[in-house]
């Protein structure tokens, strides 16, 4: 497996992003060592809240965030997914699976010995978050998810397709520029090139090529089985669980109903509806994200 390492000088004086990088290695077999990028701050005894991204951003999209919570006390632990951020970036994109996904990241998880965790997951932040739940849910004390789902082969969106054909056939995603698009607010030029930054040129961004076809929106997607086994466990997870989605974000559109009927620990949960938010909804409604954590965890202890 050949392995890119982003340089240490593409992610400095990065607007609203100075934050001290966490490195934990993962062993991805045939003696493979990858090295996992993670943001911790807050309080190191305050409560842990983990922040988990999906495609094609990196945990950037969080720092409104991360500030804003661990002003109110929390630790606030922000990874980047393998292939993304600052983590290592395998080049090429038959070395990224769902599964090896969640196995890296649970070996993540592990060494860094997290528990009591409340997680926040978005778009694959979901799709690998709650993996992480279903294999350890021990470990996590509530469950936040916005614009996310745990696909089971039974179908997708028009507009996921759209995402789909585009990321499959243009030469070289425009990161940046992606985000921006699935964002209601327009983004400024410094924070779309903070979004470039770990992707020096296209040979950076395997992961987020192949991340789309990972998604097992059919039958004969790999992963069917295992996140039907995992659904499993999520319909017996008793846990506070919230949705909180956007009101302007078409490929999650209503995935939200799933969630509040099928997971023991969202019943009687204050669900919210982001409005004004877009798929990325770290982007616009950050403040209202840190409210609606700060609420849903001082309504669980």
């Amino acid at each position: 497996m050949e392995i890119l390492r982003t340089p240490d000088e593409r992610f400095e004086n990065l607007l609203d992003f100075d934050f001290s990088p966490r490195y934990t290695e993962i062993a991805a077999g045939n003696e493979t060592v990858l090295r996992a990028h993670h943001v911790d701050e807050g309080p190191q005894d305050g409560s842990l809240i983990i922040c988990m991204h999906g495609e094609p951003s990196w945990s950037y999209l969080y720092r409104h965030m991360i500030r804003g919570l661990s002003a109110r006390g929390y630790r606030v632990v922000a990874p980047d997914l393998v292939g993304f951020g600052r983590s290592d970036k395998p080049a090429n994109t038959d070395d990224y699976t769902y599964e090896r996904h969640v196995d890296w990241m649970s070996h993540w998880l592990m060494t860094n010995d997290f528990t009591n965790i409340t997680l926040f997951g978005q778009d694959w932040g979901g799709l690998i978050g709650l993996r992480l739940v279903a294999r350890f849910p021990e470990r996590f004390a509530r469950v936040v998810v916005s614009n996310t789902g745990l696909p089971i082969g039974t179908g997708w969106s028009e507009a996921f397709q759209d995402w789909l054909n585009f990321s499959q056939t243009v030469a070289d995603l425009p990161i940046g520029a992606i985000i921006d698009g699935a964002s209601i607010r327009e983004l400024l030029p410094a924070e779309i090139e903070a979004y470039e930054a770990p992707f020096p040129d296209p040979t950076f961004k395997a992961g987020a090529k192949a991340f789309p076809m990972l998604v097992p929106i059919t039958p004969a997607h790999a992963s069917v089985d295992e996140n039907t086994a995992a659904w499993a466990i999520l319909e017996t997870f008793t846990k506070p669980f919230l949705t909180a989605f956007s009101d302007k974000d078409q490929v999650s559109a209503g995935g939200e109903r799933v969630f509040q009927d099928r997971v023991p620990g969202a019943k009687g949960q204050a669900h919210v509806i982001i409005s004004g938010g877009g798929h990325f909804v770290q982007e616009d409604a950050s403040p209202q994200l840190v409210d609606v954590i700060d609420q849903f965890i001082i309504a669980n202890p």
